[in-house]
């Protein structure tokens, strides 16, 4: 690529983009490396990385070729292939395969350290070598396949003349491995193929958590976009209608809605009334009322009656389309958490593998033969595996997260447990959180026993979100349906029948009190009565808030409801409260908080809250929250109490005190070791063992947290 000439600056407002499928970005240091080394080749103006997907969009010169975007991948030491089709999920696969390797990296570990338990015992002469034996037969396969991914990627970094993280991992695993093998080939009393195994089998382990966290990512943009119709009811200019897949859909098209139908597409309604559920934009549970003339967004469900749309934008272009865009984006963000550790971990192996090669170098100086100065290396190669360091947050996430699970909190990512106890302002969603999300029905104490009856068998005849409402509340109560003659549903209207020859009805109320809140009207022969609903509030959210407070967190209500829909549960729980705000207006509120140096955590429970959650600094959500929602955010907590939430936060305060314990005493442990390591003083035996106990050390602090959330 260095060798082709620069394009003309005309050239380049002819531009396209082209997507590139790269498995060996795994870090924050990949993703800064492609970024930044791509637009330096002449014809490309942009790159844009998907640590999620492992996928590079290059936007560049028409007059560049596949080929010449490859190479220029390649230069940058990645292999890359264009990718045809937008769908293929090159990360899930990437991810099978590392879940393979750790498989097989872990059970070669397991056999080999009871083969070594045999050695440690005191076996001598045929049996030891026996032993060393059996250990290298399963050793060699294990560490060639499970290394895969670290020497493919060391390789390809070096045949650039390049390096990166992989490359010291695979120096030394290699190392190790080679001088086992030299001592058993001649008889030594020492071989060390557990320890090259166990740290393939560490290092793979976190690997593939990231890749978990990354592919929960994935699910939740791909659980949103499945809120949309696949296709739609398409009306032609014959007057005849044939369905069309959503993907094959264009503006100006007209699409027949029935009820019960979701929108494949944005568009304005041309025919009919109706109302529709915009949840997923809104978070208001009630529908909204939509005629001639209205817009409407791919995803809503038309819940009343058939309308026809004209089709403004499809695919791509819609609404719910730029939601999922926003969440990716802002997904990405956290890239730098994963970046702060991939710092620490590139600057200590280096640093590991220079003291062994600094300590080989001056036993060779000191006049000790090179096998003797080899022990050395290699022992200080082991006595400084990560193990302890590896373990020291691990340990302590999946046992807060155990004890979490228990109290019915599900923590999704590890990692995001240092999130949580970093927040400083917790931003919650109104309707489905601080609520419980759905109607509920008032005063149905005023009517008798009789009219309930009736009342039931009415809401049964529809599924209008009210009607659902009316007839879980009746149900509870064990009211037995009245039976009910010619019972018919008019779109827009409500429900009505006849009960003994009178006419009753569940229907839209005829006065102007119906503007102000969710209210139907139950009508027998000239008796009418109001029924209101309210979103009822859970039960401890007042007392929630408060313990955030208590605890040094500051609150805020954000929501896309009307603003005096929100009146009462802001006087409640004492909290501001920001109404009519899109999903859009919630990542940008969340932006403004960060900016002042807020730690957010974002609770909430929409699809219109998923950009916001992913932005989050953290992120919670209910059981009964949308999918996406729930795989976008980083715990999940079960039933109607909203009092995990607070229990999270300070279960996460606890369980970073205990990983910095973890820290200091596997760095205590290597300031202890090494010098003795360095001196000689420590044998590759000793050392394998002393790395061990430092894990089981830290193992052991951690267990401490099952008490963390009592």
């Amino acid at each position: 690529m260095a060798s082709q000439p620069a394009l003309p600056e005309e050239s380049l407002v002819e531009a396209k983009e082209s997507l590139f499928a790269v498995p060996g970005i795994h870090c924050a240091g990949c993703l800064s490396k492609i970024e930044n080394g791509l637009p330096s080749t002449p014809g490309i103006l942009s790159a844009r990385v998907n640590l999620g997907a492992k996928r590079v969009a290059i936007r560049h010169d028409v007059a560049l070729t596949p080929p010449d975007l490859k190479a220029a991948i390649m230069a940058l030491g990645f292999e890359a292939e264009p990718l045809a089709d937008p769908d293929q999920d090159v990360a899930a696969a990437e991810s099978k395969a590392l879940v393979r390797a750790l498989a097989v990296a872990g059970f070669a570990a397991m056999n080999i350290m009871l083969l070594s338990v045999s050695i440690w015992s005191g076996a001598e002469g045929a049996t030891r070598t026996m032993f060393h034996w059996l250990s290298a037969l399963i050793a060699l396969p294990a560490v060639a396949y499970a290394g895969q991914p670290f020497f493919r990627s060391a390789w390809a970094a070096l045949r650039q003349g390049r390096t990166n993280m992989d490359v010291p991992i695979s120096i030394g695993v290699l190392l190790t491995t080679g001088m086992s093998l030299f001592e058993t080939v001649t008889g030594g009393a020492h071989a060390w193929f557990d320890g090259a195994v166990m740290l393939l089998f560490f290092l793979l382990a976190g690997r593939c958590l990231d890749s978990m966290m990354r592919g929960r990512a994935r699910a939740g943009v791909a659980a949103l976009l499945k809120q949309t119709a696949p296709g739609a009811l398409v009306l032609g200019a014959d007057g005849r209608s044939q369905w069309i897949a959503a993907r094959a859909l264009r503006p100006g098209m007209r699409m027949l809605v029935a009820a019960g139908e979701r929108l494949a597409a944005d568009g304005r309604v041309t025919e009919g009334e109706s109302g529709i559920d915009i949840a997923f934009l809104t978070g208001e549970s009630a529908p909204v009322r939509v005629r001639a003339g209205d817009a409407v967004q791919a995803g809503a469900m038309n819940v009343e009656g058939p309308i026809t749309v004209e089709v403004t934008a499809a695919g791509p272009d819609t609404m719910i389309a730029d939601i999922a865009r926003l969440m990716e984006e802002a997904g990405q963000g956290k890239s730098r958490y994963v970046q702060i550790a991939d710092r620490a971990a590139r600057y200590y192996a280096p640093s590991v593998h220079l003291l062994a090669a600094l300590s080989f170098a001056g036993w060779m100086i000191a006049g000790a033969g090179a096998h003797q100065a080899l022990l050395i290396a290699v022992a200080v190669l082991l006595i400084t595996c990560p193990c302890a360091l590896g373990l020291a947050v691990p340990a302590a996430q999946i046992v807060a997260c155990g004890a979490l699970m228990r109290r019915g909190v599900l923590v999704k990512d590890g990692s995001a447990l240092e999130r949580l106890a970093e927040v400083s302002e917790a931003v919650f969603d109104k309707t489905g959180t601080l609520t419980l999300g759905r109607p509920v029905p008032q005063g149905l104490d005023r009517i008798g026993r009789q009219d309930q009856a009736i009342l039931l068998a009415l809401a049964r005849a529809s599924r209008h979100p009210l009607s659902n409402a009316l007839r879980l509340e009746l149900e509870a109560r064990e009211v037995v349906p009245a039976p009910l003659d010619d019972i018919r549903e008019v779109a827009g209207e409500g429900v009505f029948a006849q009960h003994g020859g009178v006419e009753v009805s569940l229907a839209r109320p005829r006065s102007i009190v119906s503007l102000f809140g969710l209210v139907s009207e139950y009508r027998r022969g000239d008796q009418s009565v109001l029924l209101s609903f309210t979103d009822a509030p859970r039960p401890d959210a007042v007392e929630t808030l408060d313990r955030l407070r208590a605890m040094g967190v500051k609150t805020l209500i954000a929501s896309g409801d009307r603003t005096e829909a929100m009146e009462e549960i802001a006087r409640a729980t004492r909290t501001t409260a920001i109404g009519h705000l899109r999903p859009v207006d919630k990542l940008a509120l969340i932006g403004r908080l960060q900016a002042q140096g807020e730690k957010v955590l974002m609770v909430g429970d929409g699809l219109n809250d998923g950009p916001a959650l992913a932005a989050g600094h953290a992120s919670m959500a209910p059981a009964s929250a949308s999918d996406a929602s729930q795989l976008t955010a980083d715990a999940v907590f079960l039933g109607d109490r909203l009092a995990p939430v607070a229990l999270t936060v300070r279960a996460a305060r606890r369980t970073i005190a205990v990983v910095k314990q973890n820290f200091a005493l596997a760095i205590g442990y290597n300031v202890l070791a090494v010098p003795l390591a360095v001196a000689g003083k420590v044998t590759p035996l000793v050392a394998a063992i002393a790395m061990s106990t430092s894990s089981l050390i830290v193992i052991a602090n951690a267990l401490r947290l099952k008490g963390a959330v009592r």
